[in-house]
């Protein structure tokens, strides 16, 4: 069996300012050892499961905050940015048997998290995919669905759980945190590693595609810009319109140029 874990950090528990996923500031030591613990123990999970490979994509800003040695050896980590446009699924295929994410947030405009924000917190707004208020979950397990990868586990905070169990019911979620305001409430860090650990390996029982979400025909992105000049900017992608002075529009049937566009334009 062939696992992918995606691993964001806003959501890893604890956090709850911008100075502890920021690796210039001194509390982020605390939340990148956090983070790994995290991530290794999705790992263990897995392999406990019967998972044979696992491919870890670091995906929080440099791409380059997981410490390797604390992963299980057989684990390959993907580190830094290609530029490939599956960006925080960079690598992802058919190949692939299931996705697990760890440290996932809630999306930009939402409460639920100090730090709430998609793919942007200094350039957008808020990211409209098909009519819904898109997460970065959101966007990329899109592309999951265009594989029929089933997402089976996510952690992080209570919003983006609730989120990914209105999409997909069945799969096995575990909150970091609650937000409030400019604040959280999180459980203990090694009790969420623990139950990481416990949730992930049951994530995998049962018939794994109940978890595999439906796949639209078709695509309309809007992108709300905090600022006039970058919506201009984006309007000038092919085939992309400006909606008013702050939001643009791109539609297409191949979800794989909706995420070109927003390599491009966020």
């Amino acid at each position: 069996m062939k696992v992918y874990i995606s691993a964001d950090m806003e959501g890893i528990t604890g956090v709850t300012n911008w100075e502890e996923v920021d690796h210039n500031k001194s509390a982020y030591p605390q939340f990148q050892k956090q983070m790994s613990l995290e991530v290794a123990a999705a790992c263990e999970g897995a392999i406990r499961a019967g998972a044979k490979e696992i491919f870890v994509k670091d995906a929080h800003y440099s791409g380059r905050n997981i410490l390797p040695s604390y992963l299980p050896k057989r684990v390959k980590i993907i580190r830094g940015w290609s530029g490939h446009p599956y960006s925080m699924f960079q690598e992802i295929d058919s190949s692939f048997d299931a996705i697990m994410l760890v440290g996932y947030h809630a999306k930009a405009g939402s409460g639920g998290n100090p730090l709430a924000h998609t793919m942007s917190s200094a350039k957008i707004e808020r990211i409209v995919l098909n009519g819904r208020e898109a997460s970065e979950l959101l966007l990329h397990g899109t592309i999951a669905s265009k594989y029929r990868i089933p997402i089976i586990f996510v952690s992080g905070d209570s919003i983006i759980c609730k989120e990914i169990e209105s999409i997909s019911p069945s799969v096995v979620t575990h909150s970091t945190m609650e937000g409030i305001g400019d604040s959280t409430i999180s459980i203990h860090p090694e009790l969420s590693i623990n139950i990481i650990k416990k949730k992930s390996e049951a994530s995998f029982k049962g018939d794994l595609n109940r978890c595999v979400w439906a796949h639209p025909k078709k695509f309309r992105l809007i992108i709300n810009y905090m600022k006039q000049a970058d919506a201009y900017k984006a309007a000038q992608y092919p085939n992309a319109r400006l909606i008013n002075s702050k939001s643009v529009c791109y539609e297409d049937q191949n979800y794989e140029n909706i995420m070109r566009f927003i390599l491009f334009c966020v």
